[in-house]
């Protein structure tokens, strides 16, 4: 459909968009940061819906009661397992490690460059769930395959996510 077959000129527009808000309007988008769920929780209460409406249409397509089936081929959850935990953040605090305290430092400067490298590792480390179920409405995947391999994925974040990070973000930069 019309949506799918330019997916990247509506990201493009809305990112014009969103820049165009910030600046002609910008007491409504400090009025839409300070909308959270609770106060001090940080978390955003215009993004939490959009990225629900981001998933919503994926989670309609799901009968729950064939999620039973997908232990039977392992493979690709195994594959984005070891790439999840053990590819992505390493490679990607090494990349950030190679390019900002050694390639970028005299742009930018040691205290920014353990600054941007924590921010790469962090990003690394924390897959985009929602984007998951776009992608895999969007090609077509097997809706029962995505919703596994998302809640496995999502049930290791909870343990793995922080001692990941802080061994990483300890051995690459100063913070």
């Amino acid at each position: 459909n019309v949506f799918e077959r330019y997916l990247s000129l509506w990201v493009a527009a809305c990112m014009v968009l969103g820049v165009a808000i910030g600046k002609l309007a910008p007491g409504l988008v400090g009025a839409m940061r300070e909308m959270e769920f609770g106060t001090g929780s940080h978390i955003n209460i215009p993004i939490a819906i959009l990225i629900w409406l981001m998933i919503y249409p994926m989670m309609l397509k799901i009968d729950f009661a064939s999620i039973r089936g997908v232990g039977k081929r392992p493979g690709g959850l195994a594959v984005t397992l070891v790439v999840n935990w053990l590819v992505k953040p390493f490679s990607m605090a090494f990349l950030g490690w190679l390019f900002f305290r050694h390639v970028f430092t005299p742009w930018i400067g040691p205290e920014l460059a353990s600054e941007y490298i924590a921010g790469v590792i962090i990003l690394a480390a924390a897959p985009c769930t929602a984007m998951v179920f776009v992608w895999s409405q969007l090609c077509r995947g097997n809706p029962y395959f995505t919703l596994s391999q998302v809640a496995l994925n999502d049930s290791l974040m909870i343990v793995l996510f922080a001692p990941i990070v802080g061994l990483l973000v300890a051995g690459a930069s100063s913070l």
